[in-house]
């Protein structure tokens, strides 16, 4: 049976790390590690309460996952962001295809009730469906040997996910997942669901064009301070 490491990369998320490593858990993960980037506050107790590996790197995400790739020793790797909970047989639906999986990601179920979301969920969906492009929200899962042939997550501040996307689909199309993963609807409640929507696409787009990520990086900052 294949192995399957949960790689969670952290920063001052006390108030969602202990349901985040419990779905993990319960859901059957070999193994459980919290990637922690420097944290003030009661995430490492908590992630260590919850049963994870706790270890510690520099801040950012995609520094935070190489690491936790590193300190992990899984077949299937899968990147679960802080702020989002596995359904109990997310890891058995990959077991269950052993011969099969190479890399794919979940069906989202955004922690809210307006109908907007099911719209957001779905458009989620067929991202990976037609254009082969999961999200990091939507728990990226991947062989071992395939992000490894994929050069693992570019460690820059932002796209990280995006750009491991692009890179894997040439070779594999993704898996959709039945999951669902649930995810945090806390970015969208604070920007409005149309503005994020739209934010991701302008700067999706503006990547495309050659702005530099670090640009895109501190763009995307400045809307979160507004």
């Amino acid at each position: 049976m294949i192995r399957v490491s949960v790689i969670t990369a952290a920063l001052n998320e006390q108030a969602n790390i202990l349901a985040a490593v419990r779905s993990a858990k319960d859901a059957g993960a070999d193994e459980i590690i919290v990637v922690d980037g420097g944290s003030a506050d009661e995430t490492v107790r908590l992630a260590t309460h919850a049963g994870a590996t706790v270890i510690h790197s520099p801040p950012g995400r995609a520094i935070q996952q190489n690491a936790g790739v590193a300190a992990s020793t899984g077949d299937v790797l899968l990147f679960l962001h802080a702020d989002c909970r596995l359904s109990p047989h997310s890891i058995s639906e990959i077991r269950n295809r052993e011969r099969d999986f190479t890399f794919g990601a979940f069906r989202q179920r955004i922690d809210a009730t307006s109908l907007i979301y099911r719209l957001v969920e779905r458009g989620n969906d067929l991202r990976i469906r037609w254009f082969g492009m999961p999200y990091g929200d939507q728990a990226i899962a991947v062989r071992r040997d395939a992000f490894e042939a994929a050069g693992r997550f570019a460690e820059v501040p932002f796209l990280e996910d995006y750009l491991l996307s692009q890179t894997l689909r040439k070779r594999y199309w993704p898996t959709l997942l039945r999951g669902p993963v649930y995810a945090s609807a806390r970015r969208w409640e604070k920007r409005g669901v149309i503005r994020q929507t739209l934010l991701n696409w302008r700067l999706i787009a503006a990547y495309h064009r050659g702005v530099p990520i670090e640009e895109l990086a501190a763009q995307y900052r400045r809307h979160d301070q507004k």
